[in-house]
This record gives C-alpha cells, sequence and structure tokens, in this order.
C-alpha cells in the first residue's frame, strides 16, 4: 500500500497535534510525516492515493486561514487551489475539531468544506462516523445522518480522543484493505 498523506490546517496547533498522532498510531511505514497545508501544493497531494485531512472550525462554521485572523495562510487560502485537479481514484479521510459547547450551532461545520471540495474534485471520501455522543445543535457537515469524517472535541471531551481515533483509524485500515 501507498503511504498515507496526513495534511492538516492548524493555528493554536490542536489539529497538528492530532495529525502527529495519527501518524505515530499508523506507523512510519504506512504513513508520511504530517504536513501543515500552509505549506503544501496540490501536487503535494496528488503524490498519495489516500489522504487524511485534518481541519479546526472557527467562528461560524468557518475554515481556518486569514480571514479567522490566523497568522498564516491555511485551508481557506488552499482550497481554491483544488479547481481543475483531478483527484479520481484518490480516498480521503477527513478529521475535524470543534467545541460543542462553545460553538454549538456551528459545530465542526468547516469540515464539508474539505468534503464537498474534495468530491467536487473527484475523490472518494471515506470515514464518516455517528453524531451520537456528541452535543449540538447544528452542523454543516453531517451527510446522511453522519459527520462526514471523525469529529474530536479537546476542549469537552478529551477524554474521548484516543478511543475515537484509534476506533476511526481501525475503520479505515479496514476500508483501504
Amino acid at each position: 500500500m501507498t503511504k498515507i498523506g496526513i495534511f492538516f490546517g492548524t493555528d493554536t496547533g490542536n489539529t497538528r497535534r492530532i495529525a502527529k498522532e495519527i501518524s505515530t498510531l499508523l506507523g512510519s511505514a504506512l504513513a508520511g510525516k504530517p504536513v501543515n497545508i500552509r505549506t503544501a501544493s496540490v501536487e503535494d497531494l496528488l503524490k498519495y492515493d489516500v489522504l487524511i485531512l485534518g481541519t479546526p472550525t472557527y467562528g461560524e462554521g468557518e475554515l481556518p486561514g486569514l480571514a479567522t485572523g490566523n497568522a498564516t495562510e491555511s485551508w481557506a487560502e488552499f482550497l481554491p487551489k483544488l479547481a481543475g485537479h483531478d483527484f479520481s481514484g484518490k480516498t480521503i479521510a477527513i478529521y475535524g475539531l470543534g467545541n460543542q459547547k462553545g460553538y454549538p450551532d456551528d459545530f465542526v461545520s468547516a469540515m464539508i468544506y474539505l468534503y464537498d471540495s474534495f468530491i467536487e474534485s473527484g475523490a472518494t471520501v471515506i470515514g464518516a462516523t455517528s453524531t451520537e455522543g456528541y452535543k449540538f445543535k447544528q452542523s454543516k457537515a453531517i451527510v446522511d445522518e453522519q459527520f462526514v469524517g471523525l469529529v474530536l472535541d479537546q476542549e469537552n471531551q478529551k477524554e474521548l480522543t484516543h478511543e475515537r481515533l484509534d476506533s476511526w483509524l481501525k475503520n479505515l485500515q479496514l476500508a483501504w484493505a
């Protein structure tokens, strides 16, 4: 199997820490070193058949980027670069960080922008997860009654992160096999 590319957007470092944990759990034989999307090109992503992409949600369901007060560019600036690129044959899994108590009206909504952008570019997205176990009012990141990827709340449910990651990665590996 081709190595898995792990790319993330972050400002505070939380999404990066999860990317590193994913890389450690998968092992260096399977996963590449996590890369901040601000330093990546579309060609960097196209090198992989399998990608794991991570994003936090800012404000009212926004992607991280300069407009949300990030110090550097992130997903908001990267996604428009996908136009005209073909991700057919690529398999993508998404994880998102959010705060269900602080932002219950747009909990992990930024994940939908990654989902939509890569679907539009021809990729197959796997790794949807249940909405059970979370308390929120609304999320744009729900398709067919499931989150479009793994949802982690490091503010309110940090104790569940390792278990959720482990279970999700095992399910992804079954899908990749």
